[in-house]
């Protein structure tokens, strides 16, 4: 018999409140990721942490190449977790890539949520025209060349990068989950994730939306907050955090922690 999407993708719930929780994390990390931010909010959720099918805590068996060349079977896998637990309604926190899954997963089920709050989210990373997203297709293309070349060189430039703050313990953190996963899976779901374009569904979202933008960020320039909250759909806010780097929750999660305290309180 095999395993439920709840044991392959790693789902925990934990916590003692009654409204729900998802900390869903993005490409390059695992659950893992949010165990900083996690003890704030105990006491008052009921906690639900999973792992994306790509990440390196995951069976690559359960990885299908054919499955996974959209974010459509991410959101699949999201809602499934959500109905087999049992959750009616909830707040989400997508990081990354899985603030575009919860975009679009409230898009199909928008009873579901209550809130969105994205970290670090874009809806497309490329540039176009009047669109800034911070990428030239040639500048990616050269990334994806240093993923296959050296996959552990490129991890150890990319890392420091992607944390940008003077913070060694994340960055190891980081980098620990980058090398769990396996390469070829990594620049398959990078090429997704740089080939998705979400800007024409935005104006779909119902759901009040929080988006969490550091000041610096590598991979998510400025102007991507201001694009998402000028286009989506229900009302928005952004929270700007006098931080650098794309992943605060390793970074600075006392800091996130505030914020997404307020964010959920909105």
């Amino acid at each position: 018999m095999g395993q439920s999407i709840l044991e392959y993708l790693n789902v925990q719930v934990e916590g003692s409140g009654r409204r729900i929780l998802v900390l869903a994390h993005g490409v390059g990390t695992d659950q893992s990721a949010w165990k900083h931010i996690l003890p704030f909010f105990l006491r008052d959720y009921r906690v639900v942490r999973y792992d994306l099918v790509c990440a390196g805590s995951v069976n690559p068996d359960h990885f299908n190449f054919r499955r996974y060349t959209t974010l459509d079977a991410y959101v699949d896998d999201l809602l499934d977790i959500l109905d087999a637990i049992g959750v009616e309604r909830c707040a989400y926190v997508g990081h990354s890539v899985s603030a575009m899954i919860g975009i679009l997963a409230s898009i199909r089920r928008p009873e579901l949520f209550s809130k969105l709050i994205f970290i670090g989210a874009s809806p497309r990373f490329l540039n176009d025209v009047d669109y800034h997203g911070g990428f030239e297709q040639e500048e990616i293309e050269r990334v994806f060349l240093a993923m296959e070349a050296n996959y552990e060189a490129w991890v150890n430039g990319y890392a420091p990068l992607a944390v940008g703050a003077d913070v060694p313990t994340a960055v190891r953190e980081f980098s620990r989950t980058l090398f769990n996963m396996r390469p070829d899976i990594t620049l398959f779901v990078s090429r997704t994730v740089i080939n998705s374009d979400l800007r024409g569904v935005l104006g779909l979202v119902t759901v009040p939306c929080s988006i969490i933008q550091t000041a610096r960020d590598v991979s998510v320039p400025m102007s991507v907050a201001t694009y998402l909250t000028n286009h989506l759909g229900g009302r928005s806010t952004v929270h700007l955090l006098d931080i650098e780097g794309h992943l605060p929750h390793l970074s600075a999660p006392h800091l996130l922690a505030e914020v997404l305290r307020r964010a959920l309180a909105r």
